[in-house]
């Protein structure tokens, strides 16, 4: 059976929709100070097109089309791994826009992304860069969106960077009556 441009359409309509609930969840837990379970819980009954609210749309507050597994795996990697991806949000920031001080809407989108960049298995980070670029320009307006283009892009370098091994400490041998050889 072969994939038709429609099928794709809606499986890109899809994950883009499951990115844009993820953005929506983040900022709930942030602002709300809610679970992370608790909020994923409320947007799979309520939010998000399931086939208990099958006729959904974004001005009622629901996200359509969205694809319930991946917006899960956004959401609990954002939140498992925000001390990794804040740390590495605080390098690429300058000092004077610190993390806090962003728009919670901002600083949704980088969670979400910097939660898909650093998965075990990530997408490339050409397409996550583009999704929620997309998904910035549909909640922001001015300078912030060509902002997190290029912090986005910084994150992406700083998470593919190889780890640099740390140098092993190796005995010097020199005869002396503390030398492990004497």
């Amino acid at each position: 059976m072969t994939q038709t441009d429609g099928d794709r359409q809606s499986k890109v309509r899809s994950r883009t929709a499951s990115r844009v609930a993820a953005v929506q969840a983040l900022f709930q837990i942030e602002i709300g100070g809610e679970s992370p379970e608790h909020v994923i819980n409320q947007f799979n009954r309520h939010r998000l097109a399931t086939s208990a609210v099958p006729e959904c749309s974004y001005a009622e507050g629901q996200v359509p089309d969205a694809d319930g597994r991946l917006f899960g795996i956004v959401v609990r990697g954002a939140v498992a791994r925000q001390g990794r991806i804040d740390g590495l949000l605080h390098e690429i920031l300058p000092p004077s826009w610190p993390l806090a001080r962003l728009d919670p809407v901002l600083r949704a989108i980088m969670h979400a992304a910097g939660g898909e960049m650093t998965a075990a298995e990530p997408t490339p980070a050409r397409v996550i860069i583009n999704e929620y670029m997309d998904i910035a320009h549909g909640f922001l307006a001015g300078d912030e969106p060509r902002m997190l283009n290029g912090v986005l892009d910084a994150l992406s370098r700083r998470v593919n960077e190889p780890e640099t091994p740390v140098a092993e400490v190796v005995p010097v041998l020199d005869g002396s009556p503390d030398s492990p050889e004497s």
